[in-house]
């Protein structure tokens, strides 16, 4: 989530504001830069989501992912999927954070528990920024900076049980500015890598995983 930290995944969250259906989706115009923030999301965001993700995708994945497969991630695709997902979350530590500019969405960050992955603290220490994004069109404005903050501080708050010791995210291995973002803000490669299936025909995108953790200096 530097200014665009994206994957391929759908993931639930739960959350709040409305917009008019011209700031849904009108993701494409990012808007005055005016009023920045970052707050919670809820059904009625995913279609500004959806089309977010796509453009996203778009500058993420443009020569790393087979043209048709960047071609079928459109807006209205990407944003029935989030509206559902924001429906019916996984968890209820399953959230959704969206950066915007004035009204419009522009960013977008989804978090929550890790699960079982393998080499990662024992559950509940570790949690996860599954997914997130900047609109290309609005970065260098802070607000990959506010939603990664934002996200560790909603990370933390949701710790009730005062377990929390590390965030966890898997971004793409040859996303130089996205590792450079997330290792200046703390994240470190820790070896695990995956590659994952990215269409029909098995092609697939190496990830690589980083983590940063919450209990050092």
């Amino acid at each position: 989530m530097a200014d665009a930290h994206a994957h391929p995944h759908d993931h639930g969250h739960d959350h709040a504001h409305d917009h008019g259906p011209a700031q849904e989706h009108s993701a494409d115009r990012p808007g005055p830069l005016a009023d920045a923030a970052v707050r919670t999301g809820r059904p009625s965001d995913g279609p500004a989501v959806g089309f977010v993700q796509a453009f996203v995708y778009q500058h993420e994945y443009a020569g790393t992912l087979p043209a048709e497969a960047l071609a079928a991630m459109t807006g209205p695709q990407l944003g029935s999927v989030w509206r559902r997902s924001l429906e019916q979350p996984p968890t209820p530590r399953h959230r959704l954070l969206v950066a915007t500019a004035g009204a419009t969405v522009v960013g977008y960050a989804a978090i929550g528990p890790a699960g079982d992955e393998p080499g990662l603290e024992p559950a509940g220490a570790t949690a996860m920024i599954y997914d997130g994004g900047v609109h290309p069109e609005a970065r260098r404005s802070g607000h990959g900076s506010r939603l990664l903050n934002a996200a560790i501080d909603t990370l933390r708050a949701g710790d009730s049980a005062g377990t929390l010791v590390a965030v966890a995210t898997w971004v793409l291995a040859d996303a130089a500015s996205t590792r450079a973002f997330l290792q200046d803000a703390g994240f470190s490669p820790d070896g695990a890598w995956r590659d994952r299936v990215v269409d029909d025909e098995g092609g697939t995108a190496r990830e690589v995983r980083l983590v940063s953790r919450l209990d050092e200096p």
